[in-house]
């Protein structure tokens, strides 16, 4: 496995596989890897003859006070379980490779349909940043494949968008949630979390297991289940930004005869924001 900085070289890198007629996955992260990340990787892995994962962490998805100078970095740890894994290459650049110019003023790719919904209405600009990253990515990388984390189902939705509305050729592979025995969703900002926090934690999933039966059991009352799970999360001390129910396949309200549905969340528990989310098919 080697480990790259520079996009020149990694474009080098991906030509030559080109060239020996290799089908090219990709796997962004923000490093700092779990069990999650990996069976993204091994989903890449299926149908990918090079697999390159992307560890950066992305400064234009982060706003003013949150954790971007404070997330985890353990880039020597995460190169040794994606040589473990197989991985053919890593891509590890610096800020300055990837905004040559500073973040300020760069140019930006944005999705207007999602970015004051649910996540972007609590994370103004996290999405711009999100979906700017990720095409450079693509134009650096230009894989076949991109696997991204059923979790951040909003993140899933709005980069199948970004490829459907660019006219990319890339195949959008989401992955599902990795959860932990007692449900919590796996996430790298877990570690935040107190013992006494991460013991209550599972209460998160609980809440949104709960909405999605009532669905299941026939209830169609949108609201009264959001608030519902509102005021559950409230109760149990967490404060949460939203609880929503929406259509699966584009995150707008559901309407009369939709047969799937996504319940997402995102609340603070203690100084942790943590997002979960249940997928619904009935039928």
């Amino acid at each position: 496995m080697e480990t790259l900085n520079r996009i020149h070289t990694v474009r080098e890198r991906v030509a030559a596989w080109r060239a020996e007629g290799a089908r090219v996955g990709l796997v962004p992260t923000m490093g700092n890897l779990h069990d999650g990340h990996l069976s993204l990787v091994r989903l890449a892995l299926e149908p990918a003859d090079r697999v390159v994962v992307s560890v950066f962490v992305n400064p234009l998805q982060f706003g003013p006070g949150e954790d971007f100078n404070t997330y985890p970095r353990t880039s020597e740890r995460d190169g040794e379980l994606l040589a473990r894994e197989g991985v053919d290459l890593v891509f590890a650049p610096t800020a300055f490779e990837m905004y040559p110019d500073g973040v300020d003023g760069t140019t930006i790719v944005d999705s207007p349909a999602f970015s004051g919904m649910l996540e972007g209405h609590f994370r103004p600009g996290h999405f711009a940043g999100v979906a700017t990253v990720v095409t450079k990515l693509f134009n650096i990388i230009t894989p076949d494949i991109a696997v991204f984390g059923d979790k951040d189902y909003q993140q899933l939705i709005v980069i199948r968008r970004l490829v459907r509305d660019l006219c990319l050729p890339i195949e959008v592979i989401g992955g599902p949630i990795v959860r932990e025995r007692d449900g919590l969703a796996m996430s790298s900002r877990n570690q935040y979390l107190s013992q006494a926090e991460r013991d209550h934690a599972p209460q998160l999933y609980r809440a949104l297991c709960a909405a999605g039966k009532r669905i299941v059991d026939g209830e169609r009352g949108w609201e009264d289940i959001e608030t519902e799970g509102m005021v559950a999360l409230t109760r149990e001390g967490f404060e949460p930004d939203y609880f929503s129910v929406r259509r699966a396949q584009d995150l707008l309200p559901p309407r009369e005869g939709d047969v799937e549905f996504v319940v997402l969340t995102a609340a603070r528990l203690g100084r942790t924001r943590l997002i979960d989310n249940v997928r619904i098919r009935l039928g």
